[in-house]
């Protein structure tokens, strides 16, 4: 067991890291609500090819999806996180934080192909750039991807808080001087 003195280190740490947690949650939905709303109200009418909406690209149905589960789960974390029951599991906020995380990468994936491809097309298979003829489309895609890209950022600090509370729980491996020689050598 940790001795009184280093579980009062540690213990100093837990409301800077819940207040941190609850801020970076709590600006996670403001942010994915954000790029949903600039995302779905995204469209531009062109009389040369006609209108696009962001229904017509499934890279961002994709990302709206997304971005919807990413501000559902911020708020229900940050309303578990003040429940005691809830708090002790670490562990489930330590998976769910990961799994988010790498669903905003791959929608964020998803979505930077679509803007590359809308930019400079592709000429192996004749698509040609889009963006000179949907300006105002590829500039809100674009702002919903630095969106997107935000939340992200603030989810990757969240797997690190979520992975330090969980493996605080537990103490290192220890090791008998003389096993650590016997490994040395």
């Amino acid at each position: 067991m940790r001795s009184n003195l280093e579980n009062n280190s540690s213990n100093t740490h837990i409301p800077i890291l819940k207040f941190l947690d609850c801020s970076l949650r709590l600006s996670v939905v403001p942010l994915s609500v954000a790029t949903i709303w600039i995302t779905v109200t995204n469209d531009q009418e062109n009389s040369t090819y006609g209108t696009i909406k962001f229904s017509n690209l499934l890279g961002l149905k994709y990302m709206v999806f997304i971005s919807a589960i990413c501000a559902g789960y911020a708020f229900v974390a940050v309303v578990a996180s003040w429940f005691k029951c809830l708090v002790s599991k670490a562990w489930i906020f330590f998976v769910s934080d990961q799994i988010v995380a790498y669903l905003m990468v791959t929608s964020g994936a998803a979505v930077t192909e679509i803007l590359y491809l809308a930019y400079n097309g592709d000429q192996k298979v004749t698509w040609s750039e889009a963006c000179s003829s949907y300006g105002k489309f590829c500039y809100k895609m674009k702002v919903a991807l630095i969106l997107h890209a935000l939340v992200l950022c603030c989810f990757i600090f969240l797997a690190v808080i979520s992975a330090y509370r969980v493996f605080s729980m537990f103490e290192p491996p220890y090791l008998s001087s003389k096993e650590g020689e016997e490994e040395r050598t």
